[in-house]
């Protein structure tokens, strides 16, 4: 048994497309297999943790390193989707959209309960919806409600027109209201300051996701007197359940810092489960191909100093949720696998495909409990 299991997700950073991508309209994406072919990058430290073999580049693994492909199941591409199956839910039907917005009489419900009317209502990119509808947000005041391609309804708001609070309010009330057929994933608050047109999204930034519909590995591990450390957004994808001590980030550069801090200062057994978010929200969904590799260079830079200081007790696992291939098509997530890159293992192993459930049974398995989902990787602890 490893007394310390490291988790971090590189979000969005899938591998290849999955062999249902066509149903999702994704077939051909690449989201790592694209930013390498276009910007020529190398990352020589996950390649040696075996990303190399996993792109069919000429580079050794190294000892004590796994890898797989991770392959997902569940109806959907998004940051639920992912988390939940790493930790045993498995969605059956994908989580509602509203390409077209959303409906007029929630939203006329939604607007009744904060005293206001809202803005917008329509899928947009965040940057540009605010520039767009920002200068009407300062003089009437009302909110800019608006979605995506995810099952996520975003409301943004001028930091001097609502304060935080007030926003964070509004937040709360929409999530009470999107339930039963409209239960999205996810609520987002979304402040922003400076004048027009350069207008700028701050870092106060909060999610109100939908609580898990079942026991998640994070329950389990909680109810059995394990701890739980959260990192970045992972206790907004859980509703905060399932999690003993949680740390919000600004940005990767905040995250890792706060990864290397706690596995350092605060942790001595149980989950450290981290959510790294800038490769998805700066980069993918806003295709930039460029800044998507210098934030994966970035990372690679920080991984040797904190493999330093990780133990023969430690056991990490680098891992993505969905893809988000900067070079493809609109804006969306893409259905792709994943990279499973792992530390801490007795030999060096090829462990062929897998599935993101098998994350969890892995962690589960480790601490002695009873599996909820998937099966564990057949890993040994080195010596």
């Amino acid at each position: 048994m490893y007394k310390r299991v490291l988790l971090i997700i590189l979000d969005s950073v899938g591998l290849r497309a999955a062999s249902d991508a066509a149903l999702f309209g994704d077939t051909g994406a690449s989201t790592l297999g694209h930013v390498y072919q276009e910007t020529k990058i190398r990352l020589p430290n996950l390649e040696r943790l075996g990303l190399g073999k996993l792109l069919n580049l000429d580079t050794p693994l190294q000892q004590h390193a796994a890898y797989a492909e991770s392959i997902p199941q569940s109806a959907g591409k998004d940051t639920i989707a992912g988390h939940w199956e790493m930790m045993g839910i498995k969605l059956q039907q994908p989580l509602p959209v509203y390409p077209e917005g959303f409906p007029a009489d929630l939203i006329q419900e939604f607007s009744s309960r904060i005293g206001t009317s809202v803005l917008g209502n329509k899928a947009a990119s965040g940057t540009e919806i605010i520039k767009e509808l920002g200068q009407l947000h300062l003089q009437s005041g009302s909110p800019i409600v608006y979605t995506s391609a995810d099952s996520v309804l975003q409301i943004a708001a001028h930091e001097e027109i609502i304060p935080i609070p007030r926003l964070y309010s509004m937040c709360e009330v929409a999530r009470e209201l999107l339930t039963g057929e409209h239960a999205v994933g996810r609520v987002i608050a979304r402040p922003f300051v400076g004048v027009y047109p350069n207008f700028k999204r701050t870092e106060n930034r909060k999610d109100y996701a939908l609580s898990p519909p079942q026991e998640t590995v994070l329950d389990r591990l909680i109810a059995n007197n394990i701890e739980v450390y959260a990192i970045g957004k992972i206790t907004d994808i859980f509703a905060g359940r399932g999690i003993s001590h949680s740390v919000h980030t600004a940005d990767n550069t905040d995250g890792m810092q706060q990864i290397a801090r706690v596995t350092r200062d605060e942790m001595k057994s149980g989950l450290l489960f981290a959510n790294l978010v800038d490769f998805d929200s700066k980069y993918g969904h806003r295709r930039d191909v460029q800044g998507f590799a210098q934030a994966l260079i970035q990372f690679d830079n920080w991984l040797p100093s904190f493999i330093s200081q990780l133990t023969t007790d430690d056991l990490l696992m680098i891992t993505a949720d969905h893809g988000n291939d900067p070079t493809y098509k609109g804006t969306d997530h893409t259905r792709e696998t994943a990279p499973l890159l792992i530390w801490g293992v007795r030999e060096k192993q090829n462990l062929g495909n897998t599935c993101f459930s098998d994350i969890g049974a892995t962690i589960l398995s480790n601490f002695g409990l009873e599996i909820i989902a998937g099966k564990p990787l057949p890993i040994r602890m080195r010596v």
